[in-house]
């Protein structure tokens, strides 16, 4: 993975220097530390910061066609770019590096924007004609690689993070109270937004074209789903096996690099499942890296142990304390750029921090398996409501709900205000968002922490009109599940999971992560099939547990699917951190205003009050704590302390048609 930042002047040229764009790619430093290089010509400056994984020696970006007037800067992996570039070869290209940064220029220079089509990987890039002044911006297909731009002045500025955006003083700093509506209902913004007014991001499989004639933007591909009258119901024998050859082969390209891949490794079906295809069929030599937890309630240390022995691996552990949530919390937030309301986040950043400190760059992880096999709870719920809204009174169907969340009905006192609880909503199954609506409702009840200037900027706005308009013409003919698995896509998966858990505290610490669960030919193969073979009953991800029947432990297999959590209210208030007294006093609050002091102090003195805290209590602490702090570091006080003598400036390499800048040494 590498950063990637660039000015566009829109209007007439103005001059872009070079410490602009040194700047945008030191501080983003974290995600190239290896080498940086520029172009700079009239109308775009581009600048770029990498970590070498493939071409060690030559893949010095940005990088040229055969007669520079091509410009790539790009951040991701290609997977099949060998195949590609033969292809290239055959048509008479000439290239002058092994990369496949160099492949996506010249198939872009054959195919145009149809290139996208045949890049299997994970990416977000910007090419730039010079002849035609046409700039190409493009993004993987679900989301796997951040891209954020804005238009400011007349230019168009872009960047991995959004934090190189605002290294220039000219681009206001503001929070869009809007996408803070959003991420207290959804937990995150939707595709396309961000936390800041005026920055946006590139949503996944969307490519933009920015030229003389104007901007457009459109979308390359498509999540598809077939109706349950289309999909097939083939012999599961035939379809196992092909869903076995597709995912070995997503993880074979995915350990092309020039420098060890290890995996990520927590004892669970989909971690496993990977580690095991790597270890009995690539690599016998791999290592592994996974989280323990001191508090015993979080940790899979048992399972992780049962896999390490059973394949012999070569493993790592880090174990996460309460203070240690504490400590990391304000550097995550710097690198996730946006509130969060789990600290999930943060052992993930600590576990790159191991990886990196054993001299790995890349890891492969199992991200995507329970959006794309069919994984989670909320799926297996969605199922067991619907079925009870056949029959609303029925005394036995809500039972189901019981063997689902064997751990949440263990106190019968309980039981009819839990069954209340799913049953909001029942009686419209054909609402769009039936699967999530009462999550999503409960999550909204964090909003009433919100002080009255953000309740009342927001008052007009509702943020599930926004989310219809996101959704395809098809999403009407699937099913509740194949529904559940498209929301959980387009926006837990991309905005969340691949981001804030994936990308951003990956490369934190300069680790690339690569997900083979999603590669597009196994979401493809996937969309093919019924959800009731997805999920056979209650039995989730029913057909990757067939693909590993005879490979992994029963135990494995079977097991209960614990969803992945970190301690919140324990580490946040007893920690020797005073995170909740210097975001939370009531200067704190009413310095950022968007929070009421009262209701903050109530809840923070209930938390302090109790031995355990349920889900309202705690998502709402992270999220206002979090979002405090993005407002004080973004928006009061963003600092970022450059000097020319910084000693990233010795690897900037600029390269200009008109050589108008000569290689610094």
């Amino acid at each position: 993975m590498c950063g990637i930042a660039g000015i566009l002047n829109l209007g007439k040229e103005q001059p872009i220097t070079p410490n602009a764009l040194r700047r945008m790619v030191s501080i983003q430093h974290h995600r190239g530390p290896d080498e940086s290089g520029a172009y700079i010509d009239n109308n775009i400056g581009l600048a770029h910061s990498r970590l070498s994984i493939i071409d060690l020696s030559e893949g010095t970006q940005p990088i040229h066609n055969e007669d520079k007037s091509l410009w790539i800067i790009y951040n991701g992996e290609v997977f099949n770019y060998p195949e590609i570039r033969q292809e290239l070869v055959k048509l008479g290209h000439k290239f002058y590096t092994t990369s496949d940064t160099e492949v996506i220029l010249h198939l872009y220079e054959e195919k145009g924007i149809n290139c996208l089509s045949e890049l299997n990987g994970q990416f977000a890039f910007a090419i730039w004609n010079s002849n035609s002044r046409t700039l190409f911006l493009a993004r993987d297909r679900v989301g796997i690689l951040p891209l954020f731009y804005t238009i400011q002045n007349k230019r168009l500025y872009f960047a991995s993070e959004i934090k190189a955006i605002f290294c220039d003083e000219e681009i206001p700093r503001e929070l869009d109270l809007e996408s803070l509506d959003q991420i207290f209902t959804f937990w995150t913004t939707l595709p396309g937004k961000t936390i800041f007014n005026n920055i946006r991001e590139l949503p996944p499989a969307h490519y933009m074209l920015i030229s003389p004639n104007g901007i457009t933007t459109n979308k390359y591909w498509y999540m598809n789903f077939l109706n349950n009258t289309e999909t097939f119901y083939r012999k599961t024998d035939d379809l196992v096996n092909e869903i076995s050859e597709t995912l070995t082969d997503a993880v074979r390209i995915r350990l092309r690099a020039d420098v060890p891949v290890g995996t990520y490794l927590s004892g669970g079906l989909d971690s496993s499942a990977l580690t095991e295809t790597v270890k009995r069929k690539f690599n016998n030599e791999l290592r592994s890296f996974g989280i323990r937890f001191e508090n015993k309630n979080y940790d899979e240390g048992s399972f992780q142990n049962e896999m390490v022995n059973y394949l012999g691996v070569d493993h790592s552990e880090i174990v996460i304390s309460n203070d240690d949530i504490a400590t990391n919390f304000e550097d995550v937030l710097w690198h996730t750029e946006k509130p969060l309301l789990r600290t999930g986040p943060i052992p993930l950043f600590l576990l790159s921090k191991l990886v990196n400190q054993s001299g790995y760059k890349v890891v492969l992880t199992g991200e995507g398996a329970d959006e794309v096999f069919g994984g989670y709870d909320i799926f297996k719920e969605a199922k067991i409501r619907n079925f009870w809204a056949k029959n609303p009174d029925s005394k036995l169907r809500p039972l189901l709900l019981a063997r689902l969340y064997p751990y949440i009905f263990k106190d019968d006192r309980l039981n009819q205000t839990l069954i209340a609880f799913f049953k909001s909503g029942i009686e419209n199954p054909d609402d769009p968002f039936f699967s999530h609506n009462i999550r999503w409702k409960n999550t909204g009840k964090i909003k009433n922490f919100f002080s009255e200037q953000v309740k009342d900027s927001n008052r007009n706005y509702d943020g599930y009109s926004e989310l219809m308009n996101l959704l395809p013409p098809s999403y009407s003919d699937w099913d509740i599940v194949t529904k559940a698995q498209f929301l959980e896509s387009m926006i837990f998966l991309s905005n969340y999971l691949l981001s804030s858990q994936g990308d951003r505290v990956a490369m934190a610490h300069s680790v690339e992560l690569r997900v083979p669960y999603l590669d597009h030919r196994v979401i493809e193969l996937l969309g093919k099939v019924n959800s009731e073979i997805k999920i056979n009953g209650l039995n989730e991800k029913h057909l990757l547990k067939k693909v590993f029947k005879d490979r992994l432990p029963a135990s494995i297999l079977n097991r209960w699917k614990n969803p992945y959590r970190a301690p919140i209210h324990k580490a946040l208030l007893n920690s020797t951190m005073s995170l909740v007294k210097e975001y939370c006093s009531e200067q704190s609050l009413k310095k950022s205003g968007l929070f009421e002091n009262v209701k903050v102090a109530r809840l923070i003195s209930k938390l302090e009050k109790s031995n355990s805290a349920g889900e309202f209590d705690e998502m709402a602490l992270v999220g206002i704590i979090s979002t405090q702090i993005i407002h004080e570091n973004f928006i009061q006080d963003f600092q970022y302390n450059y000097s020319e003598s910084d000693s990233f400036n010795q690897f900037f390499d600029y390269r200009s048609v008109n050589q108008k800048f000569t290689k610094v040494v």
